[in-house]
């Protein structure tokens, strides 16, 4: 089974195969992906890394303030994500055709 390191602060610059090669020496890597921005399609800062079930763990301690690229990385097991709720819609404003 697997589970999910999420690595946040990340160098702008960073690659997924950076990420990959940040997390093999303490996991088995089995993907990793970068988050990025929709819009512009840079990277967000933060990515996540599916390790096998039994090496999350040690990842986590072993990468916890680890500097990359002069930023000090954030990392945890990720957390499902939180269902959104309502919001958006409308707006609208007051223009007339």
């Amino acid at each position: 089974m697997a589970r999910t390191i999420y690595v946040g602060n990340l160098p702008w610059a960073a690659t997924e195969d950076d990420l990959t090669a940040l997390v093999s020496p303490h996991a088995t890597v089995l993907s990793a992906r970068i988050a990025s921005d929709r819009e512009t399609g840079r990277s967000r800062g933060f990515g996540f890394v599916e390790v096998e079930d039994d090496h999350l763990d040690k990842a986590v301690d072993a990468l916890q303030n680890v500097e990359m690229g002069g930023r000090v990385l954030t990392v945890n097991e990720a957390r499902p994500r939180e269902p959104r709720t309502g919001g958006g819609g409308g707006g609208g404003g007051g223009r007339r055709w």
